[in-house]
């Protein structure tokens, strides 16, 4: 498996805290099944984003795992790209600056307390820059899971879903394991990852999340969302051919319990906006 969201760097932000709690983690991303590793610490206000000391970084963890014989696993960069104003600007006049190993895939957090309303147009700016927008574990963002149908715009323009492994199994509560639900019925997930962050709270573990979409939506979905799709973005290469995106939003209210059995038979802005 290949896990493209991973905050393995060590002393850089709330992620790993020393080099042996890097190796600590890489150890147990290996005996999980992990193969790659994709580093990706914070851009944001409150963490400093550099290259230059994250290639650092990166090449002590690599020479720590040589030494120890632990491997093989391959490990890349990129970063947790928070969506203001000024990575925004940055990443416009520096497209590979931020993406993942260079190429053209860029993870984007969006912020927990506002979205803007040029969203679309910021996504669809830097689409034109040569970077293919990730959205990063919506299934958790308070304002996405209220209003999941804002997505459905900036997919139509080429973005691309991550969400969290761990958010499947009820990790961040029932509300998300439901966004996941609701994402994945539609054909909206693109990549599982582990937004891993230590050993025990956040692991770096995508197993169980394999297994579980493997009973769930069957094992090719698994491969492509764990394995196919996370290969293309590690290695820069031509996102494959993915199933046709749904339209279910009628059917009950999105990420949130169904109250009523009742459904409306009106079309609704995602069929309208899939010609559904």
């Amino acid at each position: 498996m290949i896990d493209i969201h991973h905050h393995l760097l060590f002393d850089l932000d709330d992620g790993a805290r020393t080099l042996d709690m890097s190796i600590d983690m890489a150890e147990m991303a290996l005996a999980d099944g992990i193969t790659h590793i994709v580093c990706t610490p914070h851009a944001n206000e409150r963490f400093r984003f550099s290259p230059e000391v994250n290639r650092q970084k990166l090449t002590a963890i690599e020479e720590a795992l040589v030494a120890k014989g632990i491997g093989p696993l391959a490990l890349g960069l990129g970063c947790d790209f928070h969506l203001m104003y000024e990575n925004v600007e940055d990443a416009l006049l520096h497209p590979t600056r931020y993406t993942i190993n260079g190429k053209s895939y860029l993870l984007v957090e969006f912020p927990e307390f506002s979205i803007s309303p040029n969203t679309s147009q910021t996504l669809y700016d830097l689409r034109l820059s040569g970077m293919t927008p990730i959205i990063t574990h919506p299934e958790r963002n308070p304002i996405l899971v209220k209003q999941p149908e804002r997505m459905a715009e900036w997919l139509s323009t080429g973005a691309l879903i991550q969400i969290t492994a761990s958010s499947l199994h009820g990790r961040f509560g029932q509300q998300a394991q439901r966004g996941c639900d609701w994402l994945l019925e539609r054909n909206w997930v693109h990549f599982i990852a582990t937004d891993a962050h230590n050993l025990a709270s956040r692991p770096p573990q995508m197993r169980t999340a394999y297994r579980t979409l493997c009973e769930k939506y069957g094992e090719e979905t698994a491969e492509r969302l764990c394995v196919t799709n996370p290969r293309a973005v590690f290695e820069g290469l031509p996102f494959p051919a993915q199933p046709e995106l749904l339209d279910l939003s009628h059917e009950i209210d999105p990420f949130r319990p169904e109250k009523s059995s009742k459904k409306s038979h009106k079309p609704g802005f995602l069929g309208r906006l899939f010609n559904r």
